[in-house]
């Protein structure tokens, strides 16, 4: 009887554990994290008897996580890898709307400016044409600061939404490290503490949303969390930080560290995954590239206009101002070089001064010394090594369009420097012309043919190609005029009188076809074509422009619309002022494309093994409900078994009296 009674009171029991963790799966159906329960029932050791062994009921021996390593380790992956593209996303987004967008981008205010160079072209001497063509280039010079603005604001805004990151990330580190200590204490007893072991997991989960992450199971059920190359997070109950600083090499960009009790390591670079990851992919591969393209373009308009405006004449008879600021002004050298922050003296630093746009990359540069004088240059963008080089050396030494040389302090041996030629020109670029009677549209020579001439010889009109910038007008004016002759006798076009040099020398004359002639007088070179048939004695004279509506300086100047003005080094044939822009446009809309793609795929990867996973270990109510009517009738049956024991017992107890 006692056995009856015993075998319905485990029922009894057995039936409310199952119920309890039955209403546990159910209250914690949208509960983060939470992996669905179930009780191990087993049956009672059975007790002997003449009859052969007879049952005492079931029992629960353990309440287990329906739960699957695998699938777990796939959506953790899974959403570190979702999470940096989406970071990495983001911010191109807004980059591609800025270059692209015609309010913001450079392309815009490119056509308008050249657009209004070629009105004044068409009647030099008009001032009113020539102020908006100063108007256009303030409004220039305007897009490049906007531009500059936003991806220096983007940068910042980067950097702080990495020390939040690296905040949230340290927390959670902790929160695991806690929880490792509680599940450690707990299993002791013997057996699993599963919600803890949900949180701990969930906590894991929700890190890997921030930065990658590597986890690596010990047997005492303890998690070690690694980031990077194999650096330690959590270990046991003891969990490192991560923090932002400013850059050891760049003062206006974060570096994240990690610190472990008194010691800190950089591990920007090693990073990967997860927001953090995303955002630092980001900095490094799409925004440095673009703002060092930016700033090569406005440097190479700045220089290429202040150049060609010092080779012609103005309304007043001037060399030509400048129109742009000086590519190579106190604000923009100051800001080429970073010097690392422990290098040996810390008021060091270099001067990289800017000596041929056309050369200029796009990449930066980390200047490495090995002695006091000698360093090595290597170029980020693709690691080469150049040098070793003399910083003492005259001239001093150049590469990629620029040189550098000592601007203060003193340098030892494994000091390093941080180049960035041209990483915030498009921030000062500025017009300083003031008065539209300065654009020196002008050339300063002028061909004349002599009355006299009895052939159908003609010389254009002379191009300066070469010559010092700003030229010398009263030092040209004292060298020309030069008078040319033909002689028909030996067929050659020659000087007459004065120190003039022709290129080549002998100049021969081919009558009727067309003619290269090249004249040099102290340091100036004009370059014109002779056309026609010229007959014996024929002269041209070469003199000094004196004519205010002359636009031929002008000309060159709308020429370089379509120039290829940069990307020369090496060799290359080089490309224009709006292919420039147009190649980091396109290159920001395929980035952009790529990140579409893989945010849409890498989203369905998260959502498929996120699926998978909850196949397993989310709470179903269906089944749920359906286990709560069994156990519910469970329960009941088993109640009715002590009921039926009781009744026996009652009717032998009234049988006896």
């Amino acid at each position: 009887m006692a056995n009856l009674f015993g075998i319905g009171l485990s029922g009894l029991k057995t039936a409310q554990t199952q119920l309890s963790v039955t209403g546990q799966n159910i209250t914690n159906v949208n509960t983060a994290g939470y992996t669905r329960q179930t009780a191990l029932q087993v049956a009672q050791t059975p007790s002997f008897s003449g009859a052969g062994y007879l049952g005492n009921g079931s029992k629960v021996v353990d309440v287990e996580r329906i739960y699957n390593q695998f699938l777990t380790n796939q959506v953790r992956t899974a959403t570190s890898t979702n999470a940096e593209v989406q970071a990495f996303q983001s911010q191109l987004e807004q980059l591609n709307t800025l270059v692209s967008s015609s309010a913001t981008g450079i392309t815009p205010g490119l056509q308008s400016y050249f657009d209004a160079l070629q009105t004044a072209i068409e009647d030099p001497a008009n001032l009113p044409a020539r102020q908006l063509f100063l108007s256009e280039a303030e409004g220039l010079a305007s897009r490049f600061n906007t531009v500059q603005t936003s991806l220096t604001t983007q940068n910042q805004f980067i950097g702080q939404q990495m020390s939040t990151l690296a905040d949230q990330a340290s927390r959670l580190a902790t929160s695991i490290a806690s929880y490792n200590d509680s599940i450690a204490v707990a299993a002791a007893n013997g057996a699993q503490p599963n919600d803890l072991l949900d949180a701990r997991d969930e906590a894991v989960r929700e890190l890997s949303e921030l930065i990658g992450v590597t986890v690596v199971q010990q047997d005492d059920n303890v998690l070690n969390i690694f980031i990077g190359s194999g650096q330690p997070l959590v270990v046991g109950n003891e969990a490192s930080t991560l923090a932002v600083r400013p850059g050891a090499g760049d003062p206006s960009r974060v570096d994240v560290v990690l610190k472990a009790g008194n010691a800190s390591q950089d591990v920007t670079g090693l990073i990967s995954g997860g927001e953090l990851g995303g955002l630092i992919k980001y900095r490094d591969d799409v925004l440095d590239p673009a703002l060092n393209a930016i700033g090569r373009l406005a440097l190479s308009i700045a220089s290429e206009f202040n150049q060609q405006q010092g080779q012609g004449l103005d309304l007043n008879g001037n060399a030509g101002a400048s129109l742009f600021n000086d590519i190579n002004s106190a604000e923009l050298v100051d800001g080429r070089s970073r010097a690392r922050v422990n290098n040996s003296d810390p008021n060091a630093k270099l001067d990289v001064l800017i000596s041929d746009t056309s050369q200029l990359s796009t990449s930066d540069y980390e200047v490495v010394f090995t002695t006091a004088t000698e360093f090595t240059v290597r170029r980020t963008s693709d690691d080469s090594v150049s040098g070793p080089y003399d910083l003492s050396s005259v001239p001093p030494p150049e590469l990629d369009g620029f040189t550098i040389e000592l601007g203060g302090g003193g340098i030892a041996a494994g000091d390093r420097f941080l180049l960035t030629p041209t990483r915030h020109a498009a921030a000062e670029m500025g017009v300083v012309m003031q008065e539209p009677q300065e654009l020196a549209f002008a050339a300063p020579g002028s061909v004349d043919a002599s009355l006299d001439n009895r052939g159908t010889g003609t010389l254009s009109q002379p191009s300066l190609s070469a010559g010092p910038s700003p030229i010398d007008p009263a030092a040209l004016e004292g060298l020309l005029p030069i008078e040319l002759s033909y002689d028909e006798a030996s067929g050659e076009l020659q000087v007459t009188g004065g120190t003039a040099t022709l290129n080549p020398s002998p100049l021969v004359i081919t009558p009727g076809q067309t003619n290269s002639v090249e004249v040099t007088v102290g340091g100036y070179t004009f370059s014109m074509a002779m056309t026609g048939t010229p007959k014996d004695g024929d002269s041209f004279n070469l003199e000094f422009n004196t004519g205010v509506a002359d636009n031929r300086n002008a000309l060159v100047m709308s020429d370089l619309q379509t120039a290829q003005v940069l990307g020369q080094a090496n060799g290359a044939e080089g490309f224009s002022f709006v292919d420039g822009y147009g190649d980091l446009v396109q290159r920001v809309a395929t980035y952009t494309a790529q990140a579409r793609t893989n945010s849409a795929s890498s989203a369905s990867v998260l959502t498929q093994a996120t699926n998978n996973r909850d196949s397993v270990s989310a709470v179903n109510l269906d089944e749920e409900a359906a286990n709560l009517i069994r156990f519910e009738q469970y329960y009941n049956a088993s109640a009715q078994v002590i009921q039926v024991a009781r009744t026996i017992f009652d009717t032998l107890i009234n049988s006896v009296r």
